[in-house]
């Protein structure tokens, strides 16, 4: 179980894993939605009505044309909906059981950087990639300094990726091979201390594993960077899930690629906690019936801490968090409340609970500092740039802050991007 050292969270610590085996679920329905600041222009490679094997190219990237988006599970494609510039806002599949499987090519060669960039973009496992500073995925071209491998997740009611890669080591393993091929200088394994993912016979040649109670917030990649391998302009870092990883192992052994991957399902609205396996972008509602308490509720993708109102699995999260109406809306502080009464401005208190917050290696008040007064210089020289809104959400939680952290820290770090501070 993982720890959560505050109170207060409509939910605390991880599903537990040993409950049961985690149901296979796949929903009648898969949708990728994207929004305006997405700006996601694609080329589509299908048409409404098409009939698409799991796998197979849906879209193709127009600013990055090697990379491809693809199908979640077997389907027939019911909305493709494009806005101005060919911008994506939707597409749905139904799922239609008969249409199979796509098979991609492995190269003959896995430790051939250039054809495992090529299979990872066309079958779609690039964009499971995150590259920092600044979070995108990364270019068709970037090489990665350093790549960190999350098989450590402390965030509430994370499923354990230990769970998730539980019989799957060997394939795990392969994918953190050919991912040497990527990184210039190392990569990374963050794990739980005492965790025991890679048995003896699976051993990585120049793998560094990180080991780290499994308390929040060390289990985001933000932090786990910024104390091994800061991330800069020039030197960028990627970070990627431990089961994204062996869906590449998989890839490269078999040619197709995973269709489900481990989620769990929590919050105050639901009667237990479950763990699925279930498709990319499916239907949370689908994924919490049967489990969901009488009355009214509100479904997120992500934690209760980060996650955003959504009806489908957004791409990289691993849970969903079904909330009362009540454990949603935001907490009313009693000295917010005071503060507000007594027609003052709300400060930031610095404490022993937002150091913490930031896992104790960024300096708290120099942070707020830096970030309420949008001064880039000083947020790069914090070292901040390895970290990402998602990494300031539990000091949020716990000052309350009006704006919030991590939305000055979006905002700032946009900034930097667009003006080339750094």
């Amino acid at each position: 179980m993982s720890a959560f050292w505050t109170t207060g969270l409509p939910l605390q610590g991880r599903v537990a894993d040993a409950a049961s085996a985690p149901e296979r679920v796949i929903t009648a329905e898969a949708t990728l939605t994207a929004t305006a600041r997405d700006d996601l222009r694609v080329e589509p490679l299908v048409s409404e009505g098409d009939t698409v094997a799991q796998g197979a190219p849906l879209l193709r990237l127009r600013r990055a044309h090697g990379l491809v988006i693809t199908a979640p599970m077997p389907g027939r494609i019911a909305h493709l909906d494009l806005g101005p510039g060919q911008r994506l806002e939707r597409i749905e599949l139904f799922h239609e059981p008969d249409a199979g499987r796509h098979r991609h090519e492995p190269p003959g060669d896995e430790t051939d950087a250039a054809a495992l960039r090529a299979l990872l973009q066309t079958s779609g496992l690039w964009r499971s990639l995150r590259s920092r500073p600044f979070g995108h995925v990364p270019a068709p071209d970037e090489r990665p300094a350093a790549i960190f491998v999350m098989a450590l997740d402390t965030r509430p009611g994370a499923p354990s990726p230990a769970t998730a890669l539980a019989g799957d080591e060997a394939a795990f393993a392969r994918g953190l091979r050919a991912l040497g091929a990527l990184a210039s200088e190392a990569v990374f394994l963050c794990q739980e201390q005492g965790a025991d993912l890679l048995p003896a016979s699976e051993a990585v040649q120049g793998l560094r594993i990180l080991e780290s109670k499994a308390v929040h917030p060390w289990g985001l990649a933000g932090l786990q960077i910024h104390r091994n391998f800061p991330a800069a302009p020039g030197r960028p870092v990627w970070d990627v899930a431990a089961e994204d990883v062996t869906a590449l192992g998989e890839l490269l052994g078999t040619g197709y690629l995973r269709d489900t991957r481990l989620v769990s399902v929590t919050g105050s609205a639901m009667r237990t906690p479950v763990l699925v396996r279930c498709q990319p972008w499916a239907d949370l509602r689908g994924l919490a019936q049967g489990h969901v308490r009488p009355g009214p509720h509100v479904i997120l993708s992500g934690s209760a801490l980060d996650g955003r109102k959504a009806r489908w699995l957004r791409p990289g999260d691993r849970q969903a968090a079904v909330l009362t109406p009540e454990d949603h809306a935001p907490v009313d502080h009693w000295f917010l409340r005071a503060l507000r009464g007594a027609s003052r401005p709300l400060p930031l208190i610095p404490s022993a609970a937002l150091d913490r917050a930031l896992g104790g290696e960024i300096p708290a008040v120099p942070l707020l500092r830096a970030l309420s007064a949008g001064d880039a210089e000083g947020l790069i020289r914090l070292g901040a740039l390895s970290l990402l809104a998602e990494d300031l959400a539990l000091a949020d939680y716990v000052t309350r802050a009006e704006p919030r952290l991590s939305r000055m820290l979006d905002s700032l770090l946009e900034r930097i991007e667009a003006e080339g501070i750094a």
